[in-house]
């Protein structure tokens, strides 16, 4: 039996975390033993883990990482890990010297910078795995590579290395420790290569993998909106953060009401940005036309009864919520940026726009005032519907090549 070890940040219900699951979810063959270890023993996606998977952590909260609870639990996790396993002056060192690099770039991110003191303080354990797979950036990928005994180990980029703000020093070469390096799609895999232009030897894609069976199952599941409002419903569904650009899209609601247009943007979703966003949100006057419903346990009701889903961001990696839009046929505006424009062509399946107030207002207006073309790119969006089990191949392979 091959023994295998996923380890991922956190189990909080995002993009990644949910394609992580859907995967284990496919792995379930008694060739293989599963196991996983979260970084931070904390995440709501805990009860959506297959049977077969064996969760290696000692202790767990199913608090949301977004919620106050959730956010006191991790913060004791990052103090417990300081001081576990010691080395608490190089630690300091670490902290100290790599907050100066952040201040002086002008962006201090409080996760990134702590990544390194949550992988060096996880737990430690003797097995030894045939396959470890460091499932995200930042802790998982610093873990794997030091900390746990495989023959063969794999790391997954799900995001715009570039933009996200990992750096060389911050990473220590951790990469060289991999067998083979896994990005969700190829622009992400580019801007990977332009920090690391030496693993191209060592670089594969492995897209998402997504339950379209399940999810337009789910779609007609009771939910969805549960307002009465009668005019438009545009839809967007992601954490409340700086990298999706929601700032912008209220001020575009703003352009859109000024216009005359009878919509209303519902997103879903919770993140650090809720503040500063309902503050914007008064002082524009729409409090009634863009709501923050928050996190559900189930968006597919919503996709399948928007009549835009809108997807405006300053960069991705490949958004697994383009994807639940595109699966349910919806009629999608995405921001012409790093990786949305991998997964929408323009004027075929969805519209490409500038990230401007103006230019999201400008293709929402269009596409509401047509609705014959809202229905053609939704059609098309839903077509793209593939199994893509051939990328399940290029990561057991990696079982295989540990025996030669």
């Amino acid at each position: 039996m091959k023994k295998i070890l996923f380890v991922v940040n956190t189990l909080s219900r995002a993009g990644a975390e949910t394609a992580l699951v859907e995967l284990l979810r496919r792995l379930d063959d008694p060739a293989y033993e599963i196991s996983l270890y979260v970084m931070m023993a904390q995440g709501e996606m805990l009860g959506e883990l297959p049977g077969h998977v064996k969760l290696l952590n000692r202790r767990y909260s199913s608090q949301s990482v977004l919620s106050g609870k959730g956010k006191r639990n991790m913060i004791h996790t990052v103090i417990r890990c300081f001081f576990r396993n010691g080395g608490m002056a190089w630690k300091l060192r670490y902290l100290f010297s790599t907050y100066g690099v952040m201040k002086k770039q002008g962006d201090i991110q409080k996760d990134k910078l702590l990544w390194r003191i949550v992988s060096d303080g996880g737990e430690r354990f003797s097995q030894s795995y045939d396959l470890a797979v460091a499932w995200l950036e930042g802790a998982s990928a610093y873990y794997v590579a030091d900390h746990v005994k495989a023959a063969r180990k794999a790391a997954f980029i799900h995001i715009d290395y570039e933009s996200a703000g990992y750096t060389r020093d911050m990473d220590q070469s951790c990469f060289a420790a991999y067998d083979r390096i896994f990005a969700v799609s190829e622009e992400v895999r580019k801007h990977f290569l332009a920090v690391y232009p030496e693993y191209g030897g060592k670089m594969d894609i492995f897209h998402n993998l997504v339950d379209w069976k399940g999810i337009r199952r789910r779609a007609g599941e009771p939910g969805g909106f549960g307002d009465d409002y009668d005019g438009f419903r545009l839809l967007t569904v992601g954490r409340l953060t700086y990298q999706k650009a929601y700032d912008i899209a209220v001020e575009a609601m703003k352009l859109l009401k000024d216009a005359g247009c009878k919509a209303r943007w519902y997103v879903l979703g919770e993140g650090d940005q809720r503040k500063a966003l309902e503050k914007k949100i008064a002082a524009l006057g729409l409090r009634q036309d863009f709501l923050l419903v928050g996190a559900v346990d189930n968006p597919f009701p919503f996709y399948a009864q928007t009549d835009l889903y809108i997807h405006a961001t300053r960069f991705e990696g490949k958004s697994i919520a383009i994807q639940e839009a595109q699966a349910l046929g919806c009629a999608v505006i995405v921001s012409d940026c790093n990786g949305n424009r991998e997964q929408v062509t323009d004027g075929e399946d969805g519209i490409l726009c500038e990230l401007t107030p103006q230019g999201i207002a400008d293709s929402i207006r269009e596409l509401l005032g047509d609705e014959e073309k809202r229905k053609r790119l939704g059609q098309a969006a839903g077509r793209k519907y593939q199994e893509q089990d051939q990328d399940m191949g290029r990561l057991l392979e990696l079982l295989d090549a540990g025996d030669r």
